[in-house]
């Protein structure tokens, strides 16, 4: 019997030929990050442990992403926090600002092919992009692995997605992943993992791939895996020949499969307040749009950045329309400057920010009231996630934003 993605990787990383889906495992960890909003409380588990030093300060990212800038006084206490627990323990790698974590994590090469790696983040689940098993953990076992340098985890199973074809002009990653969970249900993957393949996924960017393991969570998935390529191998800086080990074998045992063929997909939205509740742009076209917002670590990278900027090339954003963009990272930012792509959706009447989890989560740079309707390119619609409980939420990708921003109103790219 062959293997699956995620089966191979623990394998490997435990030393063992083989495990199965249910067996209870202790794992090496490679790395983990912690953002701005966790540290005060992993830092205090850690010393409540008994803990007196890290299991190794290089292999431990702290990044400044959802409070920065600031848009509460409290939120100060958490940076004086971090800078203490910096200084105590001897962190080297420290994002202050830099961007988003998850656009990071890839970015910098701190989550590499093969590697398990986890974060205080339900959307750590992103690395699998380029083979990574990664996933999401709370404070207490955070703080348990910077002591120990390890986890136990319960091997999951897997589902297989095979998608084949070309797809249409105006369908995108975003697309398929919301069809998906659409199809899933907000609990139909939990504590499993999603494996993508097919013609689709091989033509696709690490970026495009991106946005799908971002959001595997949203479905309950514990991973989401795609195998390296050459792509891959360039983006993460490794070779190609040391990972490709990496894929689900023809005869591995899966719980279930799930087939798409990218010519009969169509651009769709996930409609307030759930992200399972999906629906096809044609189905809600006309919506009228107190705001747009293009940007997070689902969308906020430079090929998205710049499908809007084709769109919006010569146009202008409705009136009474904020469209707010947020590049993912100061990477993305200064790229897409230098593409021309921010200076065209400045003439198009964008606001843009510096990169950041601010609107995503609802923490501040457009943050809405009562009744207000949002397109937004990020990965949840929770009541209140954007601002208040009565805000109405819709999902969609870039190309649907930036062509909404437009009209005013939600439409087809």
């Amino acid at each position: 019997m062959g293997q699956t993605m995620i089966e191979k990787i623990i394998s490997k990383n435990i030393g063992e030929e083989n495990v199965t889906p249910g067996q209870i495992v202790t794992v090496n960890v490679d790395r983990v990050m912690i953002h701005d909003i966790f540290i005060p409380f992993v830092a205090d588990k850690f010393e409540e442990m008994g803990f007196t030093k890290l299991w190794d300060p290089e292999k431990v990212v702290l990044i400044y992403d959802h409070l920065v800038p600031a848009s509460a006084v409290e939120d100060i206490r958490h940076f004086k926090i971090g800078d203490a627990f910096v200084e105590k323990y001897g962190l080297t790698h420290i994002h202050r600002s830099d961007g988003i974590c998850h656009q990071l994590m890839t970015e910098c090469g701190y989550a590499k092919p093969g590697n398990i790696v986890f974060g205080t983040d339900s959307h750590t689940t992103t690395y699998g992009c380029v083979g990574c098993f990664s996933s999401g953990i709370g404070y207490t076992e955070m703080a348990s692995i910077l002591g120990t340098g390890q986890l136990w985890v319960r091997v999951p199973e897997t589902i297989k997605v095979v998608i084949d074809g070309t797809l249409p002009e105006n369908v995108s990653a975003k697309d398929i992943i919301l069809r998906l969970i659409g199809d899933l249900g907000a609990d139909g993957a939990t504590y499993k993992v999603l494996e993508f393949s097919g013609s689709t996924v091989d033509n696709m960017s690490v970026a495009s791939r991106m946005s799908m393991s971002n959001m595997a969570i949203e479905a309950g998935a514990k991973a989401a895996l795609f195998a390296p390529d050459e792509k891959t191998a360039e983006y993460s800086q490794v070779n190609l020949s040391d990972v490709d080990w990496i894929f689900g074998d023809a005869d591995a045992s899966y719980c279930k499969t799930i087939t798409y063929k990218a010519e009969e997909l169509v651009p769709v939205v996930a409609c307030p307040s759930q992200v399972d509740k999906i629906e096809d742009v044609k189905a809600v076209a006309g919506t009228k749009l107190d705001q747009v917002f293009i940007g997070s670590c689902t969308n906020g990278r430079l090929e998205d950045l710049e499908a809007a900027a084709k769109i919006l090339e010569g146009k202008k954003v409705a009136d009474y329309v904020k469209l707010i963009v947020t590049p993912a990272s100061r990477k993305i930012y200064l790229e897409a400057s230098k593409a021309g792509y921010l200076t065209t959706l400045a003439k198009a009447g964008a606001i843009i920010t510096q990169p950041g989890c601010g609107l995503c989560c609802g923490r501040a740079g457009g943050i809405l009231s009562d009744d207000e309707v949002i397109l937004a390119t990020n990965n949840r619609n929770f009541l209140g996630r954007m601002g208040t409980s009565k805000v109405k939420i819709y999902l969609g990708s870039p190309k649907t934003a930036a062509a909404s921003a437009i009209a005013g109103e939600i439409v087809e790219a």
